[in-house]
This record gives C-alpha cells, structure tokens and sequence, in this order.
C-alpha cells in the first residue's frame, strides 16, 4: 500500500451493515495500511488499518500503551479520565506492565479454564433453564448475554453476584464515549471504592478467588489490588456479554451457518475464531503513542504522535482470510487480532473462547428454533462504547 494524502475524522458514522466496519475506515483501509486522521478534539493522530502494520505497531515497545505518554490518542474527555485517573496494567508499559500482569496469568492459563469448562456448562444451562421456564421469548441480552460472563468473573474474582446490578451500571458508563469526565470520574471512584473494600474483606476472611490472593500480597498496594480487580471485573464481563449477543446475531442472520454448527459441536473451536475474526467488537480500535521515531508501512511516525490501531479492518484483510467477507465458520481465523496482540494481548482471551464455545453450542441445540422477534435492522447497537454490542436482542423460539 501506498501513502495518502487523504485525512479521515474520528470516530466515523457506521454504515447500514452492523458486523462490518464503518465505510470510512474500510476505504481507508483499501487506499493505505498507514492514513493520518483527525480526533473530536482536533488533535492529529495516525489510523492503522492494516494487517501486518497493525501487528507491528501492537508488538513494537516503542509504542507506548501508557495513556498518560504524551500524544496518546482519545476519542473523549471520558475515555481520557478512565485510562489515565489511575491506570490498570493495560494501560501500562514494561516493566511495570509485566510485574501486575504475572500476579494474575495463572488464573487464566489454557490448562486452568479448560478445568472450568464443567461449571461454566453448569452456569449456561441454568441461565437458558431460567430463560425458557413458563415464557417462549426473552431479551437475549438482559437475559442470558449478560449474566453468564458476569457470573462467571464474580466467581472467579470472588465478587458477590448480587452486585451485579451495580457494577454493570458502572462499567456501561465506564465504556460509554459519550460520558463526561465528571461523570466518569465519579463512576471510577465508586467502583475502585468498591473494590478497594471488598479487597478488604478478603484480606480479613479470605476465599479461593483471585481478589482473596491478590489482596494477601505483600507487594502489591491498596490500589494496585483494587486497579487489577477494576480491570478483570469490567473487562471479564463486558466484552463477552457483547460477543455473545452479536455472535447469536450473526448466527440468526445466517441459519446455514448456524445449522453447521448445531450438527457439529467439534467445529466450535473454528467457529468461535471466525465469530471473533468477522465481528471485533473492539470497533473504536486501540491506541498507542510513539516514544521515538518508527516506520510503519510507508509512513515516520514521529515521536509524541498517536496511533489508533483499527483491529477490525486487519480482521478483514483479503490476503490472509480471503476475500469473501460474509461468515464462514469454516474458515481458518486462528490468526486474527480480536484480542489485541504483542505483550498486551488479551489476558482473558482463553476464557472468552471457553465461554463462547458452550454458550453459543448449548444455545443452538437446545433452542433450535430461536429466531428474531423484530426485523434486524430495528435492532439498535451500543455504537458509543469501547466495546461494541446490542442494547437488546429480542428473542423467541
């Protein structure tokens, strides 16, 4: 690809297809890897779209994840306080980076979730139990999408699930582009002051769970606890309530697809990838700012400059998945970017799969004839948060 002149305003109004990135970016993404672009404040930054640009940029330590790095890139004054008011580890650089996520990369090895896999099975047939007694339709979202994965991270973490009203409320705010900064700030306040006090409780009467040991140690503080704690329990169920909710989506949209993966549970694994591949509901992308000079693709970027990484147009590059962009859950998409890449890659990546894998399986087998109750272009998107999703998904079967 070549270098453009072109500039491109962020973010960029979505088109009429929900799955696929906004026109503007998938032009820019046909036109040059690397296109310079303009943020709501005005500020300048670099747009990523490419594969092997975006890959590059991601595992390249030159490119600071530390929000508070000068250039860094936002696309709100809420999305700024969030990131930089008392940053998590992802929004960390190395060493530091490295020493908090070591504290909690055991809890979320391959051979330790594929331990779960049996109470995660326990936990989604009793949420489709609880969805289908005495009704013949739901909000998929309200329903099922959203109180698996946070029952899931509340037991894993060792948060009380009858919270769950309180911090999905906070983390919906949390993620929202539109939120102001005091009112982020206010909402980060209450979930860290939360946190911070359970952690407490653990220290005093601790439990088999990730927050009983992360507050024993010695050589983590208060707010280190409270900040790892913040990142997993938001992170944990959010992004997977929002996959799940478009996954089924996808899948309605495209029975065919959906009837191979009802008469083959084997081909889950590969299904999940694709869903992840052809969906990344990361569609605001990720950024990073530069602390030297670096060429990506055709273009310098400069030290003190921001780059958003767009891991949906890498998602769809033509020479590495094809150039067929409609789902296919037989295509090889173990190489996609959905969950980040380099040091900072997803940590709950592995468990974000298991979840999927049963969740959308047991879905097709036991509820065969789940179908849409409304037209799907009367659905309406969470098109305003870091993560993207539906705000319901009315169903019946």
């Amino acid at each position: 690809m070549t270098v453009t002149t072109s500039t491109i305003n962020l973010p960029s109004p979505y088109g009429s297809c929900p799955f696929t990135p906004p026109p503007a970016y998938t032009a820019a993404a046909r036109e040059a890897a690397v296109i310079r672009a303009v943020l709501p404040d005005g500020t300048a930054c670099w747009l990523v779209t490419g594969y092997d640009e975006v890959r590059a940029v991601l595992a390249d330590a030159r490119f600071s994840a530390d929000a508070r790095t000068p250039g860094f890139p936002f696309l709100s004054a809420g999305q700024r306080e969030l990131a930089t008011a008392k940053p998590s580890f992802i929004r960390m650089d190395d060493p530091e980076h490295a020493r908090l996520r070591r504290m909690v990369t055991k809890d979320f090895l391959v051979k330790r979730i594929e331990e779960l896999r049996p109470g995660i099975q326990d936990i989604v047939d009793r949420a489709v139990d609880r969805m289908t007694e005495g009704r013949s339709s739901a909000d998929l979202v309200a329903d099922f999408a959203l109180p698996i994965p946070s029952l899931v991270i509340c037991l894993m973490l060792g948060v009380p699930y009858e919270d769950h009203e309180l911090f999905q409320s906070l983390s919906r705010t949390l993620l929202d582009n539109r939120t102001t900064r005091p009112e982020a700030e206010r909402a980060h306040a209450q979930l860290m002051g939360y946190l911070a006090e359970l952690a407490e409780r653990k220290r005093q009467h601790p439990g088999d769970d990730i927050l009983s040991r992360l507050a024993a140690r010695e050589d983590l503080t208060d707010q280190e606890t409270a900040s790892l704690g913040f990142l997993l329990l938001v992170t944990g169920h959010e992004s997977t309530a929002n996959m799940t909710a478009v996954s089924v989506l996808a899948l309605l949209r495209r029975p065919d697809q959906a009837e191979l993966l009802r008469r083959d549970s084997e081909l889950a694994r590969g299904a999940v990838d694709e869903l992840l591949r052809h969906l990344t509901i990361i569609h605001l992308g990720l950024g990073r700012a530069a602390t030297e000079a670096v060429r990506v693709g055709e273009v310098t970027v400069e030290v003190g400059e921001g780059v958003i990484c767009m891991l949906s147009t890498a998602n769809r590059d033509e020479q590495l998945f094809g150039a067929e962009p409609d789902l296919d859950l037989t295509r090889d998409a173990r190489r996609h970017v959905a969950f980040g890449y380099g040091v900072h890659q997803c940590l709950g990546q592995t468990l974000a799969r298991v979840e999927l894998q049963i969740v959308l399986t047991t879905l097709l087998r036991r509820l065969p004839a789940l179908r849409l109750v409304v037209p799907a272009d009367q659905l309406t998107y969470n098109r305003d948060n870091i993560v993207y999703g539906l705000r319901e998904l009315p169903v019946t079967w």
